[in-house]
C-alpha cells in the first residue's frame, strides 16, 4: 500500500526518492510486502515540497540523482534538524562517498541493486533508532514542561538540591525555614515526577540546560 495524503495511519512510514521510477517501484512493493508504508518521490525537489513529517520513519534515498543529488539533500535536511534517518542507494557511489554520508548521520549506504534482506534489516534498524530519538525528544519536552511549573522559590531549591546542599544548608542560603525548605523540596520531586535528587539530577541533565535564577528577595 502507497500513501500519498500524508496521513500516517501505522507509524512506519519509508520515504523512496529516486529519478527511476522502476527503482522506485520495486523499492515500495518490497517495502510494502514487509508492512510498511510508503511515499514515492523521484526527485529530491519534490520531497522538500512535501510538508514536514512528524511519524516514525526513514529515508531510503539515491545518492546520485539530477538537479539536487542525495547528499544536497541530506545536507538540506540536516540544516532543518530533521531527525528522519537516511538509508543511500547507489549504482556508481564509492567508498569515501559512503563515509562522507555516513559522518553527516546516515544509517546505511547501500549499493544497487541492494539486497532485500541487507535493505530490510536496515530499514528495521533506521525506525528503531528514530522512534527512541522521538522518545528522547518527547521525554525532554514533557520535562521542560514541568519545568515550567515551578515557581521562582521552587527554582532557587532545586539549583541547590542540584548542587548537593542538604536542608540546613538551603534554609541558610535562602533565609526561610528547614520546615519550608522541606515543603519546596516536596513540591520540587512532585513536579518533576522524581523519586531521589539522583533522579532528579537525571532529568535535568537531559534537558541540557543551565538554570539562570535571579535570587528572590
Amino acid at each position: 500500500m502507497t500513501k500519498e495524503d500524508g496521513v500516517d495511519m501505522s507509524g512506519k512510514r519509508i520515504f523512496v526518492i529516486d529519478d527511476d521510477s522502476s527503482v522506485c517501484k520495486g523499492l515500495s512493493r518490497l517495502l510494502c510486502s514487509a508492512g510498511y508504508e510508503t511515499e514515492i518521490f523521484h526527485s529530491a525537489t519534490d520531497y522538500l515540497e512535501r510538508d514536514p513529517y512528524e511519524g516514525v520513519g526513514c529515508l531510503v534515498l539515491d545518492i546520485r540523482m539530477p538537479q539536487l543529488s542525495g547528499t544536497d539533500l541530506q545536507l538540506r535536511l540536516n540544516e532543518q534538524h530533521s531527525d528522519l534517518p537516511i538509508i543511500f542507494l547507489t549504482g556508481h557511489g564509492d567508498l569515501p562517498m559512503g563515509i562522507k554520508a555516513m559522518k553527516r548521520g546516515a544509517e546505511d549506504f547501500l549499493t544497487k541493486p541492494v539486497d532485500e534482506v541487507a535493505l530490510l534489516d536496515a530499514v528495521q534498524r533506521a525506525l528503531a533508532r528514530h522512534r527512541a530519538v522521538r522518545a528522547e525528544r518527547l521525554e525532554c519536552a514533557d520535562a521542560l514542561a514541568r519545568l515550567d511549573t515551578l515557581t521562582l522559590r521552587e527554582l532557587e531549591v532545586l539549583q541547590h538540591i542540584l548542587g548537593g546542599a542538604i536542608n540546613k544548608r538551603i534554609a541558610e542560603d535562602l533565609s526561610i525555614s528547614e520546615k519550608t525548605v522541606k515543603a519546596h523540596r516536596a513540591k520540587v520531586m512532585a513536579k518533576m515526577a522524581a523519586s531521589t535528587p539522583a533522579e532528579l539530577g537525571g532529568i535535568c541533565a537531559s534537558l541540557d540546560i543551565t538554570l539562570k535564577i535571579t535570587p528572590s528577595q
